[in-house]
């Protein structure tokens, strides 16, 4: 009696994860230490689904130990892999575990890159392993009937979750197998076997009769549930639904019987007779019905000898009114099962693979916060690269310091021979010329490896639109034009940085070409460099003035805010604060990190600082250049005015412009080799991200037209060929107009096999094409055993000649075949194939065996029994 339902497992197709987890891991974590460790736990993850899904598993619990740590792993990972079909891109297949290869049932099987699908998937697996566990227990003992009923409570808990979560899991519609309607059922059907189980403790310990009616009664109530909730699906094994039928009645008999005994304990001799009757009543639907999958002759054997007792003793003894069913009191139920909770780690061996990894969550918080902080020391940075820069103009607009060192008029001041020999150590203008030489191949080859990104996304695009277009509603994946977005923005964006910095490298040319000559002299020796410049009259008196002296303190002063600021500058990059522990602190506290308040606070800890003396710096240049400018003022005024003068300083004002512009030019052009650099590192990484997608996607393609491939071909429409028009059937109960009278082909008269349905009226043929006989079904009229043939003469059109076969098995070409064509039927699925199945459907695209009568579309639903048409003479 104790018949038990197991599920199937689903089978998972082989996928590599190692490969993209590395990939992802090279791409994210800098440390060559944290990618090989990272890298070393995606390799055991690989191994892992092997070992889970790779194989056939044996029906124990180490078994199942390995697929509930797989499990976990997987919900280990989901927060610290972005898996999705344009980041980790990996695809999962999996099969319909309920699918046999049927035309009808759903798809056959899902391929989609989607972790949450792995996971249910996995889970099923988790639920169906421990189904066939608990039903290869021993029930005999109670170890057995503990793991039994432990294993069916996991099995119904891990079918309700998929249930709950599936939709959402996967975002489209799911294979049959866990759609929420089937693993509802399964959850059901689990639950039911568990408090079975329990009710054959209960009996085993000889409880109390009244408790053991509940548990039996509850146990008939879950079967009833799941007994009605696939009662209209063929989704399930077609023997669940006898099961389930059979069971409900058996445990509601062993309900009544119980009830009954304890009836009789209260001397109700008339109610434990009407309870023993439905009891007998139902296992006689029983054995009646579903003797096959479940015997019941024991039960039937006890019911039976109560009920004779119990009558015997009431007819010679107590003559109690036996109750009418309706009347008998309803039995009350106690339920001791309930699905157990997916809590994750569901296995106690678990151990985090990337317990080193932080979650994504946390990832992109330390990137966003790392951006804050680039900003704010960007900021600060060029707010000092400007002040320095508006000084160096404010000095060299008033010629300083070289108007101070200039008093003798005729030599080339020191500040001057150090800015040329500064330039000259530097490389010159060959440098820049260099620099500048190099900035449009580093700008061609970024572009050529964005437009060769975008140009693999369009390749990738047009194919699936094609496909969509071909196949229509068929075609069930994500279309590329939605899924591609991300990359396309992110293309926009590189295409934008391109443009600006194309932009500035213009900017950076023109300003070049103003002041190349300046440079260029500023380049040459001692000598032509003072032959170059104007001399003018000796100003010896200045020297010692005290304004030389207070415009010499107050320049030294402004060096000395320079130099702090490259201090500054450099202290600033230097700073370096881990902010990961700051997150997985606020994440395992509140569940959810509050970036912007947390990175907020700790730049203000960490810079305020900086900043502050930023802004002290600024302040403090300020002043300097204002008392500056007044000091050259009245230095202007003592200062000999003529033209030689004024010609030799705005030359030597020249020069420092240009040593300024050197510096700044090399320093623009140097960023800009290594901002193309840097930007060809990341353009690789996107056109690798490109390449992923279409590798996978491509992948997919690939499958997806295969499965289409199947679906097609085991359609059970015929395939659209054109009939001869002699074949074409005109409405049910008129007559082809100008057809010549058919001659009906020979019979056999077979009563045992179900036949098919009515065919169509069959050609005039010639004589060469008769055939001997033809299966005919047991209920069609009578007919003569053989046909008068048709005369060699009987005249047929041209087209009726039937052509030969060119392989596979001959077709019948005697008159009244329905399959009969003027061309050869497609070799690999013969849809009018009828023999050893007894179904009115083509139950697999397979040949038809030669000889064995062909069976056209089924007929009218309520029409089971086909009529032989009746052929005119």
């Amino acid at each position: 009696m104790t018949n038990f339902i197991s599920v199937q497992l689903k089978k998972a197709s082989e996928v590599d994860l190692a490969k993209p987890l590395c990939k992802f891991i090279q791409q994210s974590y800098p440390g060559a230490e944290a990618q090989a460790e990272h890298c070393r736990a995606a390799e055991e993850l690989s191994r892992l689904r092997k070992s889970a899904l790779g194989r056939p598993l044996d029906k124990h619990e180490s078994s199942l130990e390995t697929l509930l740590r797989y499990y976990d792993q997987l919900c280990a990972i989901e927060p610290k892999f972005p898996f999705s079909e344009n980041q980790v891109c990996v695809t999962f297949t999996w099969k319909d575990a309920f699918d046999k290869g049927s035309l009808f049932g759903g798809s056959a099987k899902l391929a989609l890159a989607s972790l949450g699908y792995e996971k249910t998937c996995v889970l099923f697996n988790c639920g169906a392993l421990a189904s066939q566990i608990a039903a290869e227990q021993n029930l005999d003992n109670d170890e057995g009937l503990k793991a039994a009923a432990k294993h069916y409570q996991f099995a119904s808990g891990a079918f309700q979750h998929i249930k709950d979560t599936v939709l959402s899991a996967l975002n489209r519609e799911p294979t049959v197998d866990i759609s929420p309607d089937t693993v509802g059922t399964l959850s059901l059907i689990m639950l039911a076997q568990a408090q079975e189980v329990f009710f054959l403790k209960a009996t085993r310990d000889k409880m109390k009769d009244g408790i053991i009616a509940k548990l039996a009664n509850q146990a008939a109530d879950y079967y009833g549930d799941a007994y009605k909730q696939c009662q209209y699906k063929d989704t399930l094994p077609k023997e669940v639904f006898p099961v389930l039928a059979a069971k409900h009645c058996i445990m509601q008999a062993n309900a009544e019987y119980h009830q009954s005994i304890l009836a009789k304990q209260q001397k109700k001799f008339g109610e434990e007779i009407g309870r023993l009757q439905h009891a007998a009543d139902l296992v006689k639907t029983v054995a009646s019905r579903y003797d096959e999958y479940i015997n019941v002759k024991d039960l039937v054997d006890k019911i039976n000898r109560a009920l004779a007792a119990a009558k015997k003793d009431n007819d010679f003894i107590y003559h109690d009114r036996v109750p009418d069913l309706k009347d008998l009191e309803s039995i009350g139920k106690a339920s001791l099962v309930k699905s157990t909770p997916v809590v994750v780690p569901l296995s106690q061996k678990f151990t985090d693979l990337f317990e080193k990894m932080v979650p994504l969550q946390v990832q992109q918080s330390v990137s966003v916060y790392n951006q804050r902080k680039a900003d704010l020391v960007n900021r600060s940075i060029a707010q000092m690269r400007e002040a320095t820069n508006l000084a160096n103009g404010v000095l060299a607009s008033l010629n300083l310091p070289a108007a101070i060192e200039d008093v003798s008029g005729d030599t080339v001041p020191q500040s001057i021979l150090n800015k040329s020999k500064s330039v000259i150590e530097q490389g010159g203008i060959q440098t820049v010329d260099q620099l500048i030489k190099d900035l449009p191949e580093l700008l061609q080859r970024n572009k050529e490896i964005l437009d060769e990104s975008l140009r693999l996304l369009d390749e990738e695009e047009a194919t699936d639109n094609d496909l969509r277009t071909k196949f229509k509603e068929r075609w069930q994946r994500t279309p590329s034009n939605e899924l591609y977005k991300p990359l396309r923005a992110e293309g926009a964006n590189y295409h934008n940085i391109l443009n600006k910095a194309m932009q500035a490298d213009g900017q950076v040319k023109e300003r070049y070409q103003t002041h190349r000559d300046t440079i260029a002299l500023l380049c040459k020796p001692e000598a032509e460099l003072n032959a170059a410049i104007p001399s003018a009259n000796p100003a010896k008196t200045l020297q010692g003035n005290e304004v030389v002296n207070v415009l010499r303190t107050l320049l030294a002063s402004l060096d000395e805010v320079k130099k702090e600021r490259e201090q500054l500058e450099n202290d600033l990059k230097s700073v370096n604060f881990d902010m990961t522990s700051k997150f997985l602190t606020a994440l395992a506290q509140d569940g959810a990190i509050n970036e912007e308040a947390i990175s907020v606070t700790e730049l203000d800890r960490i810079y305020g600082s900086y900043t502050q003396k930023v802004q002290e710096s600024l302040k403090k240049q300020e002043e300097l250049l204002k008392n500056i400018q007044n000091a050259h003022q009245d230095f202007s005024k003592m200062k000999q005015s003529n033209n030689e003068s004024n010609l030799r300083e705005e030359v030597l004002k020249n020069l420092a412009v240009a040593n300024d512009n050197f510096v700044e030019l090399v320093a623009n052009l140097k960023e800009g080799t290594k901002f193309y650099n840097e930007l060809t590192e990341i353009l690789l990484k996107f056109q690798n991200k490109c390449s992923d997608i279409i590798f996978a996607r491509k992948t997919e393609r690939d499958e997806l037209l295969k499965d289409l491939q199947q679906s097609i071909a085991r359609e059970p429409s015929a395939p659209s060929i054109p009939l001869p028009t002699y074949q074409t059937t005109p409405a049910a109960g008129s007559k082809p107009a100008a057809s010549p009278a058919p001659t009906p082909a020979p019979r056999t008269m077979v009563g045992t096999k179900p036949q098919p349905p009515a065919r169509p009226p069959p050609p005039v043929i010639s004589a060469a094409s008769s055939s001997p006989s033809a299966l005919a079904p047991s209920g069609a009229a009578a007919a003569p055993a053989a046909a008068p043939a048709p005369t060699p003469g009987a005249s047929a059109p041209a087209a009726s000649t039937a052509p030969t076969q060119a392989q596979g098995p001959p077709y019948p070409t005697y008159p009244g075949y329905p399959g009969y064509c003027q061309m050869p039927m497609p070799m690999g699925y013969n849809p009018y194939m009828y023999g050893q199945y007894n179904l009115p459907y083509a139950p697999s695209p397979v040949y038809q065996t030669p000889g064995q009568p062909p069976y056209p579309p089924p007929q009218q639903p309520g029409y089971p029994f086909p009529q032989q048409p009746y052929y005119q003479q």
